[in-house]
């Protein structure tokens, strides 16, 4: 039987250090973070020492590519928010005409209309909230969770879109007006 997560894999671990160098292996385990994580964490995933991943993400911090806060004495890195919008953005410019983002962004107000209308809600929070009621099966609870996120990640989606259409003219003739 084969590991569930890759890491624990001693092979696919030795390729990944061997094709990936350490400042890639830290920035890809910082860049897929949801929550802040200390610099040890971040090196255990990476397989570097921790030193190497603080040199590492001091470096990611200065190019505006991870922030840091201090929690409680520990320092914690995620990605900057800023940088990850500007990113997908130029992903959707590099991909995408202004047709399909406007189809794309008429698909996900449909989406997310539906959403409103089928748990009579104004929000995704207000999903969250009654996912916690005392009242709500589990099962009800994870039904209202899961439709709560993806109604999150469909509003998100659609504000790139919407930068990307409003701005569209501007940055696919100039490039640089879009630095990331």
């Amino acid at each position: 039987m084969s590991p569930t997560n890759p890491q624990d894999d001693p092979d696919w671990m030795d390729t990944w250090k061997e094709h990936t160098s350490a400042f890639d292996r830290v920035k890809s385990v910082t860049m897929t973070l949801s929550e802040p994580q200390s610099a040890p964490w971040i090196a255990e995933q990476a397989a570097v020492s921790p030193n190497t991943a603080r040199d590492h993400l001091h470096r990611l911090v200065d190019l505006g590519v991870v922030t840091a806060t201090d929690d409680g004495g520990t320092r914690h890195y995620y990605p900057d928010p800023l940088y990850t919008r500007l990113r997908d953005i130029r992903e959707l410019l590099e991909e995408t005409t202004k047709q399909d983002l406007s189809e794309q962004a008429t698909e996900l107000k449909a989406d997310i209309a539906a959403w409103k209308t089928e748990y009579d809600a104004d929000s995704p929070d207000r999903l969250r909230e009654r996912a916690a009621a005392d009242t709500v099966s589990a099962e009800q609870a994870a039904e209202l969770t899961r439709a709560a996120s993806d109604w999150s990640l469909a509003r998100y989606h659609l504000s790139l879109i919407q930068d990307a259409i409003t701005n569209y003219d501007t940055w696919k003739s100039d490039q640089s007006s879009l630095t990331v």
